[in-house]
């Protein structure tokens, strides 16, 4: 217990010096019990030198895919990233050729997943995900462009370029987010979820963000 206690002091006497030190807002690290946290979540307090977690615990949460920070792209409004790039995998009723339309067990349409976010449309991902899997799946649409996003090859470079425009769309429409990503700057920006070294670079939205702020 002492050795523990002991652990969180250090941590957290790291995270202010560097809070203050910058002159970032100290709340960017505060520490959280790592015992009443999930798995999958990287916490504040894991940033090191230099670095800040874009954790869903401070307002750096609206940076997330998943938070509700509305814009338009090419002509058609989105709640959120995840709603952009979850409601691609559903049925686009626009096109006759898009086989989709043939399957009858879709639990949203196209546009009610375009404005979703949150846990809502990481969910209706994983639905969307199921049925792929099980009508053996593999192609999204934009518009009239079919790409496969995971094919390491033409269809990532293309999500890729996609999901920068719309989250630059997202800052650009956005003055507060907008604002808050300039205060960030000088830190390396980091993910508050685990992810695998080898994602494809449409999934580092941390990195795209850097790139983004850079622009600025």
């Amino acid at each position: 217990m002492l050795k523990f206690i002991l652990f969180c002091l250090v941590l957290t006497f790291s995270c202010l010096t560097t809070a203050a030190d910058n002159s970032y807002p100290q709340d960017w690290w505060k520490v959280v019990d790592q015992q009443s946290a999930p798995g999958w979540e990287i916490l504040p307090q894991s940033a090191k030198v230099g670095e800040v977690i874009l954790s869903k615990r401070t307002e750096l949460g609206v940076f997330s895919n998943l938070a509700h920070s509305p814009f338009i792209l090419d002509g058609i409004s989105y709640a959120s990233i995840e709603g952009l790039w979850q409601g691609m995998k559903y049925p686009d009723t626009s096109l006759a050729e898009d086989n989709r339309n043939n399957i009858l067990n879709w639990k949203h349409t196209r546009e009610e997943v375009f404005q979703m976010y949150s846990w809502d449309s990481k969910s209706a991902g994983n639905w969307a995900n199921q049925i792929y899997a099980d009508n053996n799946l593999s192609m999204i649409n934009y518009f009239d462009h079919w790409f496969i996003y995971t094919d390491g090859k033409e269809g990532s470079q293309f999500h890729l370029e996609l999901i920068t425009r719309a989250i630059r769309a997202k800052i650009e429409q956005n003055p507060e987010i907008k604002l808050l990503l300039l205060k960030t700057k000088g830190l390396r920006l980091k993910p508050d979820h685990q992810m695998s070294e080898n994602v494809y670079p449409s999934f580092k939205y941390f990195e795209i963000l850097e790139k983004i702020r850079d622009e600025l």
